[in-house]
């Protein structure tokens, strides 16, 4: 039996060949979606916070002034927040976010996940320092009928 070197074997490793990849290249005419993105709170949580630059870009001519935050999982209830374009491409969440905030109790550190539903819908999960996402839930059934000035906040079961 003949035996064979590593160089004669073609085509069985798991190495990377000179062959061509058998993925497609990306599509350079597909629009840019951005439907989910994060913040990190490494500054007073109460206070404004800027959202990443590509989605404020890709709210471009269309700008919302407000925009309605929903915890999920925590029931109906949106949280109008204004929104702040400063002229430079930054957009930040400003007045009413402090009451958001609050109601979640997110502190220094925690990571803020948002995904954008349309209609200036923002879905919001929250996850403390450990990393681990905090789940929460509303005691009240009229939570969506409640007044902005009221800072209820959803309840994280332990």
């Amino acid at each position: 039996m003949a035996s064979t070197s590593r160089t004669d074997r073609k085509g069985r490793g798991r190495g990377r060949g000179s062959g061509s990849s058998s993925l497609p290249p990306p599509p350079s005419t597909l629009p840019l979606i951005i439907e989910e993105f994060f913040i990190v709170v490494y500054e007073d949580p109460l206070v404004k916070k800027e959202l990443p630059k590509k989605f404020a870009d890709y709210l471009d001519g269309q700008e919302p002034a407000k925009v309605y935050l929903r915890a999920a999982d925590c029931g109906p209830r949106l949280w109008t927040v204004e929104v702040l374009f400063d002229g430079q491409g930054r957009m930040y969440l400003d007045k009413g976010w402090e009451k958001f905030a609050i109601a979640h109790g997110v502190d220094f550190g925690w990571f803020v996940h948002f995904k954008y539903e349309g209609d200036d819908v923002l879905t919001v999960k929250v996850f403390d320092g450990t990393m681990c996402r905090r789940y929460y839930y509303s005691d009240d059934e009229d939570s969506d009928d409640e007044s902005d000035d009221d800072v209820k906040p959803c309840i994280h079961p332990l």
